[in-house]
């Protein structure tokens, strides 16, 4: 793809990186280059914070277990963004050191005044183990004087791995923020329907729940599913197929939140991406079906205009795609088709939205996050 802000690319190379950086800075000096690379090309990095250097160009981005390209997900590659300006951002490691949601909020408060509140955009480390919590303090800082968005990277492995850089730096257990211009439209949706009867956390710690109505959880869940949808899960099949069978935290605003397990632990305690806080009821999920378009309809929906460029950046859940198989890339197209842009982007590990029409951000499973990267709408200098 050829764009005057993005481009995407098959593999880290320096002659081709020293090229499109050299004409990006060429018509607009001083921007940022906002890079999603495939886990794959971790070794490549350097050669990308090198050539930023040497164009004089800034540098942040993450990694992540794929790259969105023509209507599919690869493991290689990237997909780089431009900025003609350089936006308010921070790179913030250590957060389980002590007051994240404060120093996230010490990096923007100054930038923002009474003016329509701008995006604050953030990819965390999905290791982070609760970055809900972080999320809900964030609030209390900045209120709605930002709008919140956002996506995990790492690797589908859930491994510890530094996925957070900037020129210089490589790192995990960490947030990567900027602050994006009011006017931009952006949009998250996961499709996913609630049944009627619900099960009880009554014990969880951080994204591990321990206990659904006071057992062990491991074989509450076993029997839900096996009730609802004829599977018997085990040790062994458990990644392979509970993807397939995610839980619903019910919220107050009768919007809900998906969890995905990703691990069962020796206790019988589930592992998933994102918190599940004690007493919340519970539910498993209806997914979506694979040729429902709904999902595409309500992304577009929610953006509320046509796109201001040929193309859109995207974060696909890594979830989402597991569950759908063959279905996710056919998910693709009808998103492209109800966009009206081609997808770029990337796989991640969690999203980050508001509920609904609101501000209140919250950690979602199984979304897609859009924006409408409209570079001709400058943002913050």
């Amino acid at each position: 793809m050829h764009d005057s802000h993005v481009q995407l690319l098959d593999a880290l190379a320096e002659a081709p990186l020293l090229t499109i950086l050299g004409a990006w800075r060429a018509r607009a000096p001083g921007g940022l280059v906002v890079a999603l690379v495939a886990e794959a090309e971790r070794a490549h990095l350097p050669t990308l914070q090198a050539a930023c250097r040497a164009q004089g160009l800034g540098l942040l981005g993450a990694l992540f277990p794929g790259i969105l390209r023509e209507r599919r997900f690869v493991a290689h590659g990237a997909c780089l963004l431009y900025l003609p300006w350089t936006p308010p951002n921070a790179l913030i490691d250590r957060l389980q050191d002590g007051a994240p949601a404060t120093r996230i909020a010490d990096a923007f408060a100054p930038e923002l005044g009474d003016e329509a509140p701008p995006i604050l955009f953030m990819i965390f480390d999905a290791m982070v183990p609760n970055i809900a919590s972080i999320l809900d303090d964030l609030y209390l800082e900045l209120a709605d004087g930002v709008r919140y968005l956002g996506a995990n990277a790492g690797s589908e492995t859930f491994a510890p791995m530094p996925c957070l850089f900037d020129g210089e730096r490589l790192l995990g257990d960490g947030v990567l923020c900027l602050l994006l211009p009011a006017t931009w439209a952006s949009a998250l949706t996961h499709g996913y329907r609630a049944p009627e009867d619900a099960v009880t956390v009554t014990a969880a710690t951080g994204n591990r729940i321990v206990s659904i109505d006071w057992q062990p959880a491991f074989p509450v869940y076993r029997e839900k599913v096996l009730e609802h949808y004829g599977v018997a899960l085990d040790r062994e099949n458990f990644y392979r197929f509970a993807v397939h069978f995610p839980f619903g935290i019910d919220l107050a605003n009768g919007q809900t939140l998906v969890r995905i397990p990703v691990a069962l632990k020796d206790d019988d305690s589930i592992l998933c991406i994102g918190e599940v806080p004690e007493n919340a009821l519970l539910t498993l999920l209806q997914s979506p079906h694979v040729d429902s378009s709904d999902t595409a309809r309500a992304l577009a929906a929610r953006l509320g205009r046509p796109p201001a460029n040929p193309w859109m950046p995207v974060f696909y859940c890594a979830g989402r795609r597991l569950h759908l198989g063959e279905g996710a890339e056919r998910e693709l197209a009808v998103c492209e088709r109800e966009l009206g842009a081609s997808l770029v982007g990337a796989l991640s590990l969690g999203e980050i939205g508001g509920a609904g029409e609101g501000v209140y951000p919250l950690f979602h499973n199984a979304a897609l996050v859009a924006i409408d990267w409209d570079t001709r709408r400058r943002g913050p200098a």
